[in-house]
């Protein structure tokens, strides 16, 4: 689909086309399955030639719904230097990310213990993304920490922040989302300490970004 053919005549209209196909894809996410053009548009009662000119393919159907899947990197424009700022801005993007789009994550997560391979359909949602975002965001420790030790605490970082954690803190813990995205957030910057302790790794140091105060300051005052 060009971008013209969106943007001339009719809009509006045009608008609530693109906007019913996306929901379509991912209310047939939340449902466990992986959606077609052609399966969205049936589901938005729409019909496949139009639907062919939003999207192509499947794959500009799924990035239109859940964009994060062509996400190379969750780190702002003005990336911080420093390990700590970094690795929180990276945390609360991607659990930002999975607190909008819970309902999918869930159905994701639900697919993905099925124990017979067979039995499990593609998950589009569960690709190890975060794995690729949180070493990035934690780059500036290579060649400080040894490799075995880096992947360790990435891979501590992601067990302890996504939609596993965050389906335990509220549904078994009892926590508000927004406590559990806090403690979560608290989680990774606590294991990024340790392992700098542990590491005794002198050049980078961690201290809370400002943001982190900043909120703690808020809580306290309410």
């Amino acid at each position: 689909m060009s971008i013209s053919y969106e943007l001339s005549g009719r809009t509006r209209q045009k608008q609530r086309t693109r906007s019913a196909l996306v929901a379509a894809a991912r209310d047939l996410v939340t449902r466990g399955q992986t959606p077609t053009v052609d399966v969205a548009a049936a589901t938005a009662s729409i019909s496949r030639t139009t639907a062919y000119r939003y999207f192509p393919n499947q794959r500009a159907l799924l990035v239109a719904a859940h964009p994060e899947i062509e996400a190379s990197s969750l780190l702002p424009e003005a990336a911080p230097s420093d390990v700590a700022a970094r690795l929180d801005a990276v945390v609360m993007a991607f659990l930002h990310l999975i607190v909008d789009t819970e309902a999918q994550q869930r159905t994701m997560l639900r697919l993905s213990l099925d124990p017979d391979p067979g039995n499990r359909s593609e998950l589009p949602l569960r690709k190890g993304r975060a794995i690729g975002w949180i070493g990035e965001a934690l780059s500036p420790l290579r060649g400080v920490m040894s490799e075995r030790d880096l992947r360790r605490l990435i891979f501590a970082i992601r067990s302890a922040a996504g939609i596993e954690a965050l389906v335990w803190l509220t549904d078994i813990a009892g926590l508000s989302r927004k406590d559990a995205v806090q403690l979560m957030r608290w989680s990774a910057g606590a294991l990024l300490r340790s392992a700098l302790a542990d590491a005794d790794v002198v050049g980078h140091q961690v201290r809370p970004p400002r943001r982190a105060k900043a909120s703690s300051r808020r809580r306290s005052s309410s």
